[in-house]
């Protein structure tokens, strides 16, 4: 009965840090979240400690436990760690997956280039996700699955508490998703796909880290130029 409940008052933290609820900074406290849910406090503190080790939350000294805040090093972290993961899915899924589904993925591209083309970036988003979700999804694998879940979740999560991006690098990602799907089509060899898969997420993380430097630099010259134009 202690691991049902410490399982289920995992599920209730976890969840809503997932949709927003709790958003990062938030702080969980065992006594509040006792009494809304009818849970006692030892439960509560083994899913805290477990959601710990699994980067959602921090526990603080003299503080207590708070839902994560995610930065830039984060997301690299994230990004780095889903193009592995992903691209070793995307491979062992790829002999799995059938015609219907290929043209699904097709159709989902295509409608990524409309949400583009209407500039709704959050329906590109979901659009994206199910793409991904649908060219991993049957690897066959329920751990690696639920790794590759997990960090899309992360990433989701950061990019509401702070948004990333890069321009063009939404139109480039379509056409790579072309190409992948291209070579799931011809039966390319397992390690060609599982490369193609990395390289993709890769591509991201190196466009928008080099836009972000080039943003910070800038924003630091033209917080130079006056100081420059005083001392002349």
């Amino acid at each position: 009965m202690a691991d049902s409940k410490a399982e289920q008052s995992y599920r209730i933290v976890k969840e809503r840090i997932m949709d927003g609820t709790f958003g990062p900074g938030h702080r969980l406290v065992i006594d509040q979240l006792s009494r809304q849910f009818s849970i006692s406090s030892v439960p509560w503190r083994e899913s805290l400690r477990r959601l710990e080790a699994e980067g959602w939350v921090d526990i603080i000294r003299n503080v207590g436990a708070v839902v994560k805040t995610f930065d830039t090093d984060s997301w690299q972290q994230s990004m780095r760690l889903l193009a592995r993961l992903e691209g070793l899915a995307t491979a062992l899924s790829a002999t799995n997956l059938t015609a219907d589904d290929i043209a699904e993925a097709r159709e989902l591209n295509r409608d990524m280039r409309d949400a583009l083309a209407n500039f709704d970036p959050a329906r590109f988003g979901r659009l994206n996700r199910r793409f991904h979700e649908l060219l991993y999804s049957r690897c066959n694998d329920d751990r690696l699955h639920d790794l590759v879940d997990a960090e899309w979740t992360r990433i989701e999560l950061i990019r509401r508490s702070a948004f990333w991006y890069a321009p063009g690098r939404a139109l480039a990602s379509i056409s790579e998703h072309d190409a992948i799907l291209d070579l799931i089509e011809g039966a390319a060899d397992a390690e060609m796909i599982e490369t193609a898969a990395r390289r993709h997420e890769v591509n991201t993380l190196e466009a928008v880290t080099k836009y972000d430097a080039e943003a910070t630099e800038h924003d630091r010259s033209d917080a130079e130029r006056p100081t420059s134009r005083r001392r002349r």
